[in-house]
């Protein structure tokens, strides 16, 4: 149903790098949602009156917040595909994260109310009569949301929304919470045990915990996450397919919503060469990242000495970096000799949990440096790797 409403209402389907066909993509699914989700509550609802179940009444009740979840979903997308203005320059695709952050705290809430609703029943328990129509509307029901955990984690990886890749997972934990509302129900009709208190008890935990996976997936994007290293890679490999770049670092990457990122980078170039031919080249790459990668890019050119001196002392210092760690490394090496001393000009890149202090580093760093050149001295900047999130 839902592939068959996108191909007939989501244009130019396959580029889904456009905030428009994203927006369509959104809205197909989250209107699917909340239909297929006002009928499964109209279902349980029925089938909670019939047998009386706290636990099919509160999963009914749980398909009432997904639609209302939908409907935000749906929200998000409508204003994260609004066009960038003054007062948002940089578009509105981070409502997006948002709106799943909400949909998220959603399912938290109807967890809480499930177990606190079980908890009751167990303390004062209920017989349930679990007819054929009560079986059957519950049976359903487990097929209706696996499809629509299917189609929304489908689609959501591949416009890359955590909105609805965060339904998708609630959509499975309702279909596991369903089936286990089944079982009571089974167990009650064939058994006459009654367990409806405690499978409704175990649906609210699993609700619970999967609300709060949600809220982690759609937090970090908020937070600053590092990007996708297969994103990284592409950028590297463009950068690095010109000739005239011998080298990339201080790789950043800016994520202001799907489809909205900025990044920078330093190349590395020859000193020797025109600067306007080197310009160009730049322009170039550029204008390429745009194109390939959707993303608006400033790359800083760092120029190169490679004169014979310079590479020696460059091999020399390098070689004691990676004896110090082989997890660190070095950048924009230069060396400016003076009438007493030369200094060697460099940044290293550690990781976020390193053990030693940054000054410690240095110390280190000069003190191996002055045991091979008495006559060196280093000026050492150390940065962060933000593209790996180590």
């Amino acid at each position: 149903m839902v592939s068959l409403l996108i191909r007939l209402f989501v244009k130019n389907r396959e580029n889904t790098s456009d905030p428009e066909v994203r927006r369509k993509y959104g809205e197909v699914c989250g209107f699917a949602g909340i239909l297929l989700n006002v009928l499964l509550f109209a279902g349980k609802f029925i089938a909670g009156q019939l047998s009386g179940s706290i636990a099919i009444m509160a999963d009914a009740f749980n398909n009432l917040s997904d639609a209302g979840s939908s409907v935000i979903t749906l929200i998000g997308f409508r204003l994260a595909g609004r066009k960038p203005d003054p007062d948002h320059p940089f578009g509105h695709g981070r409502i997006e994260y948002i709106s799943g952050l909400v949909v998220a705290a959603i399912i938290i809430l109807m967890g809480f109310e499930l177990v606190k609703s079980s908890v009751e029943k167990i303390i004062n328990p209920q017989p349930v009569d679990a007819s054929a129509i009560v079986l059957i509307i519950l049976a359903a029901s487990i097929v209706v949301k696996l499809y629509m955990s299917f189609y929304n984690r489908r689609y959501g990886k591949k416009i890359n929304s955590s909105a609805m890749i965060a339904t998708a997972a609630d959509s499975l934990s309702d279909c596991i919470s369903t089936v286990v509302v089944l079982v009571s129900a089974l167990v009650a009709r064939f058994a006459g045990i009654q367990i409806d208190g405690w499978c409704g008890l175990l649906v609210g935990i699993f609700v619970f915990i999967a609300g709060c996976k949600a809220i982690n997936e759609t937090i970090s994007p908020l937070l600053g996450q590092p990007p996708e290293k297969e994103f990284v890679e592409n950028i590297e490999n463009i950068v690095l397919s010109y000739e005239q770049v011998s080298g990339v670092h201080d790789l950043v990457v800016h994520d202001y919503g799907p489809g909205r990122r900025m990044i920078s980078l330093h190349a590395e170039v020859d000193a020797q060469e025109d600067i306007l031919a080197i310009h160009d080249v730049i322009d170039n790459i550029e204008v390429r990242l745009r194109k390939e990668l959707d993303c608006e890019a400033v790359i800083h050119m760092d120029p190169v000495v490679n004169n014979e001196e310079t590479r020696a002392l460059k091999e020399m210092v390098h070689g004691i970096v990676k004896g110090i760690d082989s997890v660190i490394n070095m950048h924009d090496f230069r060396a400016v000799p003076g009438e007493t001393h030369t200094n060697l000009i460099f940044d290293i890149v550690v990781p976020f949990k390193y053990s030693k202090s940054d000054e410690e580093l240095r110390n280190t760093i000069l003190a191996e440096v002055r045991k091979i050149r008495s006559d060196c001295n280093t000026v050492v900047q150390i940065d962060r790797d933000y593209v790996s999130g180590k």
